[in-house]
């Protein structure tokens, strides 16, 4: 036990021996890894200490150039702008070529629309004068048969009441013809007043049956008549198809208004492409409209910067070949959403001409001086300042510096033999 113990009291006085000369060797070899250690705090001090960000970018107008164009193939009939002109929304540019063909198309249509409503118009009146024309006959037919009903019911009624009287005389005549108080002649005089009376009531009751009869049949031929006059004035509207012509001049109107050419936006022209007679290509188009009103820039700020720029930062622009002498100022408005590949080059030859750029949109204070410059090429630089303070006092607070030591304990249990060979000693000095 003894031996043992001496033994590796002996082994852990070499290792440690074997390790100091081991980490004196990593002190004083040269290491890529160190220096890299060594400049990256610079380097990100340096990014954090930034106080702008410049690009590359070009001038537009709001809402970016609009290319105005039309179907094609088609040409243009009359050009009603030239470049430079300013134009309001919904003003007419262009009339193509099939302009005057539509415009005679809608207007045979609006006159078969008028002509039908017409039609129209004159089958309506006849057929409400029939409509009347019925109803008046059908009150011509109720009414006086009413009457005429009315007082041959009277006279029924009248004829009845006589008749009861007559007969009652009747039955006393023949009572005092038994009796011997009365002669025949007398009885047979009663009796034929009671004979007549009956049939009168009954002529009466015929006549009244025949009034009911003829007064009911009138009736029916007459609101016969009503509906057939109401039915024809129905018929005259769905016969007229005033609803086709009108969705015929719809539709005139809607190809008419095809061979117009109107401006989306208020702004001005910036170019014209396709004149009076020429055709419009698919590549070009008409025109550009742009609204120069108010001018932006668009920079191409780097995908490693754009992490600095906000919304609100100002801005300073020059140009790079002096077509404005004062520099221009402005705001960053917006920041895109998407990666792209450079579309403003440099005109270093040695510049990257595949940098990953997103667009920044910069709103110009002096719109004014830049509004005929589309598309000129700009210098930007972006103030970050308060950006770059926020995110250097952050960094400040995650850093935590290393000290020589640790990195080269760090280093020492990287390397293979020594993990496999002293293993529990590196990990008594990396835990002291």
């Amino acid at each position: 036990m003894k031996n043992s113990g001496q033994r590796l009291i002996l082994a852990i006085a070499g290792a440690i021996a074997l390790l100091i000369g081991v980490a004196l060797w990593q002190l004083r070899r040269p290491n890529t890894e160190t220096s890299d250690h060594a400049s990256s705090p610079a380097t990100t001090a340096e990014s954090l200490n930034r106080v702008a960000v410049a690009a590359l970018g070009r001038l537009e107008p709001r809402g970016e150039v609009i290319r105005i164009s039309g179907p094609t193939g088609e040409r243009i009939g009359l050009l009603e702008v030239r470049r430079g002109t300013w134009v309001e929304s919904g003003e007419i540019l262009a009339y193509l070529e099939s302009h005057a063909e539509r415009l005679a198309e809608r207007d045979l249509a609006a006159s078969q629309l008028a002509e039908a409503e017409s039609r129209l118009i004159a089958q309506v009146e006849l057929s409400q004068a029939e409509i009347s024309e019925a109803s008046t006959r059908l009150q011509q037919i109720e009414r006086p048969a009413t009457f005429e009903i009315e007082g041959q019911q009277a006279t029924v009624r009248q004829l009845e009441v006589e008749l009861a009287i007559e007969q009652a005389d009747l039955e006393r005549f023949q009572t005092l013809f038994a009796e011997g108080a009365i002669s025949e002649q007398e009885l047979d005089r009663q009796q034929s007043k009671a004979s007549q009376l009956q049939e009168r009531l009954s002529n009466a009751r015929s006549a009244l049956v025949r009034l009911e009869t003829s007064r009911d049949t009138d009736m029916l031929n007459a609101e016969a008549q009503l509906r057939a006059a109401e039915a024809s004035l129905e018929l005259s509207r769905i016969q007229v198809a005033v609803d086709s012509a009108r969705r015929n001049l719809t539709l005139a109107e809607a190809r008419l208004e095809r061979t117009i050419i109107r401006a989306p936006q208020a702004g001005r022209i910036l170019q014209v492409y396709t004149r009076a007679g020429e055709a419009i290509s698919a590549s070009e188009g008409i025109l550009d409209l742009g609204d120069t009103n108010q001018m932006f820039v668009v920079a191409e700020v780097y995908e490693t910067d754009v992490t600095l720029v906000q919304e609100g930062q100002p801005a300073t622009i020059v140009s790079r070949n002096g077509a404005f002498s004062q520099a221009l100022t402005g705001q960053v408005a917006e920041v895109g959403w998407q990666i792209f590949k450079n579309d403003v080059l440099d005109d270093d030859p040695a510049a990257n001409a595949d940098s990953r750029v997103v667009e920044v949109k910069i709103q110009l204070d002096q719109s004014e001086r830049v509004a005929g410059l589309t598309n000129l090429q700009v210098d930007v630089r972006i103030d970050v300042s308060e950006s770059s303070t926020l995110e250097n006092g952050d960094a400040t607070t995650n850093a935590e510096p290393s000290s020589p030591v640790s990195h080269t304990l760090e280093n020492l249990q990287a390397q293979p033999t020594v993990q496999h060979l002293f293993a529990p000693v590196l990990t008594s000095f990396a835990s002291l």
